[in-house]
């Protein structure tokens, strides 16, 4: 789609050039020890123990009634996995990671604060990159990493989807971070503000937890079944609860994660703003945006199971909108 020439340049970055994308929202723990993948596999929704080095997969963390806990990015680095946490709450999964620890060979590090992450992303990304001096090749499938060397210091680069649009995420110790991300700046990577990253991630209907979930969420109501969850693994934390609901249930929950789509003239609603269909209370709104590509409001909420199908008529705060399929543009 053709973008406005109005539109703001970390936004035009994002879909057409190379942009540098903030993700000091996210936290890393440094999980060691022999044991670490089979540990991990009873607690993650995911297939742990399938990793190789070089492979990650996306997961949750849930409690025994099947709500998340946090969900996570699984890195597995021959010598350690990587987990890619909300940052707010790094500190209490490691504490909880911890304390199932008992026999098994195994250490949670929170190292959040000693190394930092900045994300390269959109279609230049690689020509960015690759400017500001990368020795060594960069990783082809999504949650794949590789060691290399950029702007002459030791770096871990994972390729990602996380911003909504494909890219990468280069991982160095917090003292290189500076001359990293002034590297990817004269390379051309233009800086991405909060508000332009959240446009291109409502876009493409991508959940953030702290915003579109929490410890209220089960994976399933946020449309996380294929990315998350493992149908083939063994068990896990909350698993019983997932199965009843794919299996008994055949996946009906009692509300879902849907997109809402605005006249051009309304207002972005606010977060937590009621959505209703006949008078009648139905969900709630999680996140909203302008979307520079589609010149209107869009937003993100939950409806309950009735009012899911694309083309429903709600309204939210009085205002009319159309429930429509995620994403509202490709990823």
């Amino acid at each position: 789609m053709a973008l406005k020439q109005d539109i703001s340049s970390g936004y035009a970055a994002l879909r057409s050039g190379a942009a540098l994308v903030d993700r000091s929202s996210s936290g890393r723990l440094w999980v060691t020890g022999r044991d670490r993948r089979s540990y991990l596999q009873g607690l993650l929704t995911n297939d742990i123990e399938a990793l190789t080095p070089g492979t990650g997969c996306y997961a949750a963390m849930l409690n025994a009634q099947g709500r998340m806990l946090a969900d996570m990015r699984v890195l597995e680095l021959d010598d350690a996995v990587l987990l890619d946490v909300p940052a707010g709450i790094a500190s209490s999964i490691r504490d909880h990671l911890a304390r199932f620890v008992f026999s098994e060979d195994v250490q949670v590090e929170d190292v959040s604060a000693a190394r930092m992450e900045l994300g390269v992303y959109g279609p230049r990304a690689q020509d960015a990159l690759a400017a500001a001096g990368v020795d060594g090749s960069l990783p082809e499938g999504v949650f794949q990493s590789a060691r290399i060397r950029i702007a002459g210091v030791d770096a871990l680069v994972v390729r990602s989807d996380e911003a909504g649009v494909a890219g990468y995420d280069v991982i160095v110790a917090a003292a290189d971070a500076g001359a990293v991300r002034a590297a990817l700046e004269r390379a051309g990577a233009v800086a991405v503000s909060e508000a332009e990253a959240e446009a291109v991630r409502v876009e493409s209907g991508r959940p953030r937890f702290g915003a579109d979930m929490d410890t209220d969420t089960i994976p399933l109501e946020a449309d996380l079944d294929d990315r998350a969850i493992s149908r083939t693994k063994g068990c896990y934390v909350g698993q019983e609860v997932i199965v009843r609901v794919l299996d008994r249930g055949h996946g009906r929950v009692a509300r879902k994660l849907v997109g809402l789509t605005f006249e051009t003239t309304a207002a972005v609603p606010d977060r937590g703003a009621a959505i209703a269909a006949g008078g009648r209370d139905i969900g709630r709104i999680t996140s909203a945006v302008r979307s520079p590509a589609l010149s209107r409001p869009i937003a993100l909420g939950y409806v309950h199971r009735d009012f899911v199908a694309a083309g429903t008529g709600v309204q939210v705060c009085g205002t009319d909108a159309i429930v429509t399929a995620l994403p509202f543009l490709p990823r």
